[in-house]
């Protein structure tokens, strides 16, 4: 569960009066729910038995498999995550010594619905896998851009240059700019714009575009997580036809590893061959493989047969020419 939350983006949501931004993963085995006000950070990771305890305790009336009330949850978190909460559910909390509480209230077939999010404090390592780690390469990366962008603003200036001394002039004289200085720029940028952005407040911590950058830069660092994996964890070299037919004496376990999806949906529980895939990637190829690969690699994978075909006599045609 965690895996597949650390490339779900934060957003920012608001608890009765009080403003967070939080990031949640739903599946058939639970949930795992990821909260912070930019001064503590709260965590909670519920599996599916704990699921079905605590609805019993909360919704009394209500009978159901334990899959419904996942579903149900994700139902009232992404909407609110999407940043279009469905006003018919009301979410409040309560804060605590290293603890937050948040309530939930909704309906579940037509009758009253109840759910209370238990989180404690969440450790220094989650904080920094999901919190610190992503912003300090989002950073990097920004400034990388910035760069290249400075890079290109000389070359359009020198491009405009170069038209200006072949005699080119502007048919409009509003559109004529001044040539770029970085230092200038960076100058007025800091003393002017810079305590606007600072003073928008925590609200506007993750804008859409800095959600996707964030989505962007952890997948990256799960696809190096899975090649330092499989660097450290070669895989067992392939089974004989007579290993697999063999019984086993002892029960194999199955190490599966969560797909990434995209944001605000729910997290299905399948693997693909037990090895993580990403998304949308394999469904692209393969549907580009089923289009273009050869007939012949059909026929191929055919048993061989022999097509008897009726033959037709070829009629010896008459020479014509000349010296016919």
């Amino acid at each position: 569960l965690e895996s597949s939350l650390l490339t779900q983006p934060w957003a920012s949501v608001c608890f009765g009066e009080s403003a967070f931004i939080a990031k949640a993963c739903f599946r058939d085995s639970g949930y795992i729910l990821l909260i912070s006000d930019l001064s503590s950070v709260w965590y909670e990771s519920v599996d599916a038995e704990a699921v079905g305890q605590r609805s019993k305790e909360l919704n009394k009336r209500l009978t159901a498999h334990v899959s419904s009330f996942l579903h149900r949850l994700c139902s009232l978190m992404c909407p609110l995550l999407a940043g279009q909460p469905d006003t018919a559910t009301s979410f409040s909390c309560h804060r605590g010594a290293g603890r937050l509480s948040v309530h939930v209230k909704s309906e579940l077939s037509g009758l009253p619905f109840y759910w209370d999010f238990h989180c404690s404090a969440a450790p220094v390592e989650m904080v920094s896998r999901h919190l610190v780690r992503p912003l300090m390469r989002m950073s990097l990366v920004l400034q990388s851009q910035l760069q290249e962008l400075a890079s290109l603003l000389l070359q359009k200036d020198a491009e405009i240059e170069d038209y200006r001394e072949s005699g080119a002039a502007l048919s409009r004289d509003r559109l004529r700019t001044e040539p770029f200085q970085e230092e200038t720029f960076l100058q007025n940028f800091m003393a002017e714009s810079l305590p606007q952005i600072c003073s928008a407040g925590d609200g506007q911590a993750f804008t859409s575009t800095l959600r996707q950058l964030y989505v962007a830069v952890t997948q990256q660092e799960a696809k190096q997580a899975r090649k330092r994996h499989l660097s450290e964890h070669p895989d067992p070299p392939p089974q004989t036809q007579e290993d697999e037919t063999a019984p086993s004496s002892k029960g194999a376990t199955v190490s599966t590893a969560p797909e990434i999806l995209s944001p605000y949906r729910w997290q299905d529980g399948a693997s693909q061959g037990g090895r993580e895939t990403e998304q949308p990637a394999p469904t692209v190829l393969s549907a580009l493989a089923v289009a273009f690969l050869p007939p012949t690699s059909f026929l191929a994978s055919q048993p061989a047969q022999k097509l008897r075909l009726p033959m037709a006599k070829a009629k010896q045609k008459k020479a014509k020419g000349l010296f016919s």
